[in-house]
């Protein structure tokens, strides 16, 4: 306190510190004066910041300042480790951001259409037709429905295209089931339309808890959301946990007399490790596909995708048309004009999977090594390994001193994990596995 006190008389105009000393030693009043002062000034920061808090409540939505406080710990990470590397290397496994470049097809491909007259106009909200028919051909090719151009709508990324599905089929209080852990952003893409998220758990190997999402279906449910590979375990649901789920839908939408939708995200579908993954079209027609070609041809930052409905979707003109319509009043208007023209080309494209592999494989083989609890991915660039320590976030603060950078099981609904996402060089990945190494020593030492 003496210190606290010497600073304010210092502030107050004291010639400094001797002088200070001598002056509180002459008059013990001029010091209580002086913890008065101290005691006010401290009275009306705290005010100060609590009204400043309020106005700054007052600025933007309720909505949105509860989403702030609980925003996306993968960006949090991600931007973290983006402060870190400024002071040394960091070993950045927080976001699922592709190291591998684009096929070099799709950098011909743009020199030679960038000249084409008309493809910076506006065209159709669902996209250019012959983007759309080439899509359409490319999912008969490789599903064997037969999918027309009015089928598809091309997005702003898979991202984009979940708000589109979720503006057009959502009334408010509506429920969107999906099982858990799950890509955090999945919440906030539900409630931006008035819905409601039911989160089930899964089985201990991450496939579906068919028991949990039945319990979990209500008159209320509108939409079932699936991930496959899923984003953060990188499992793939089997055809059987898909063909059960759909007999469980079927049920219900006959026993509620409307239908409940399976919209199935499968930006990582070219992505597998010797698993296929099932046709959701194949054995439930309610069926509702988005993707986006981020992941397998390596351009996030494009943000180009697309909306597939189910050819025998119940009331397919009405849904198409809203669903065009959401494209464009959501401020999409439409998917981004020259990947639109570019997507054709490159439907067929194979993605970097070997390398892919590569990396799973030795991150994995290192971490069982060390003593880490693992189901290895089926698909996808993640592994969801079990925290050696039950605070999820305590452990990935123990990675961090060892300069690698994850995200905690919490920030996907799902504390006592944490997510690493190996789409960096095998290079880091190999100097990074003594971090590891080092992380659960500690962990298990604390």
């Amino acid at each position: 306190m003496r210190r606290q006190t010497e600073n304010v008389l210092v502030i107050f105009g004291f010639s400094g510190e001797r002088s200070a000393k001598r002056t509180v030693k002459r008059n013990i009043a001029n010091e209580k004066i002086i913890h008065i002062i101290f005691l006010v000034l401290t009275i009306f920061s705290v005010l100060h910041n609590t009204k400043k808090i309020k106005r700054s409540k007052k600025v933007i939505s309720k909505k949105i300042i509860r989403a702030i406080e609980s925003s996306s710990w993968i960006r949090k990470m991600f931007e973290e480790a983006e402060d870190l590397k400024k002071e040394k290397e960091i070993f950045d496994f927080s976001l699922g951001n592709p190291d591998i470049e684009p096929p070099d097809k799709l950098k011909e491909i743009i020199v030679q259409v960038i000249k084409k007259p008309g493809i910076h106009r506006y065209m159709s909200n669902a996209g250019f037709y012959e983007t759309r028919k080439a899509v359409a051909s490319y999912l008969k090719e490789e599903r064997g429905h037969r999918f027309s151009a009015d089928d598809i709508i091309m997005t702003v990324g898979a991202g984009g295209g979940l708000n589109v599905v979720f503006k057009t089929i959502l009334d408010p209080g509506e429920e969107v089931i999906f099982p858990k852990p799950y890509f955090v952003e999945y919440e906030y893409y539900v409630s931006n339309h008035g819905g409601i998220a039911k989160k089930v758990k899964t089985k201990e190997d991450f496939s579906l808890d068919i028991e949990a999402i039945d319990a979990a279906i209500t008159s209320n449910t509108k939409a079932v959301l699936i991930n496959s590979p899923n984003n953060p375990t990188g499992r793939v649901y089997r055809e059987k946990e898909i063909k059960e789920l759909a007999e469980l839908l079927n049920y219900y939408s006959k026993k509620f007399g409307k239908p409940i939708y399976l919209v199935s995200d499968e930006p990582y579908r070219k992505i597998t490790y010797g698993v296929s993954v099932p046709d959701v079209f194949r054995y439930y027609k309610e069926s509702i596909l988005v993707t986006s070609f981020s992941k397998d041809l390596s351009i996030p930052g494009e943000r180009i995708g697309y909306i597939a409905v189910h050819p025998d979707i119940y009331e397919k003109d009405l849904l198409i048309s809203g669903l065009v319509l959401s494209n464009r009043i959501l401020g999409y208007v439409n998917a981004p004009s020259l990947m639109q023209v570019i997507i054709p080309y490159l439907l067929r494209e194979k993605s970097p999977v070997i390398r892919y592999r590569k990396r799973r494989d030795m991150l994995c083989s290192a971490l069982e090594s060390f003593g880490y609890e693992l189901i290895w991915p089926d698909g996808a660039f993640y592994v969801f390994p079990k925290s050696p320590i039950e605070d999820d976030r305590r452990f990935v603060s123990i990675l961090k001193e060892e300069n690698i950078i994850v995200v905690p099981g919490s920030g996907f609904g799902t504390s006592g994990y944490f997510r690493i996402a190996f789409c960096i060089s095998e290079d880091k990945i190999e100097r990074s596995l003594l971090g590891f190494k080092n992380a659960i020593k500690k962990a298990k030492g604390a």
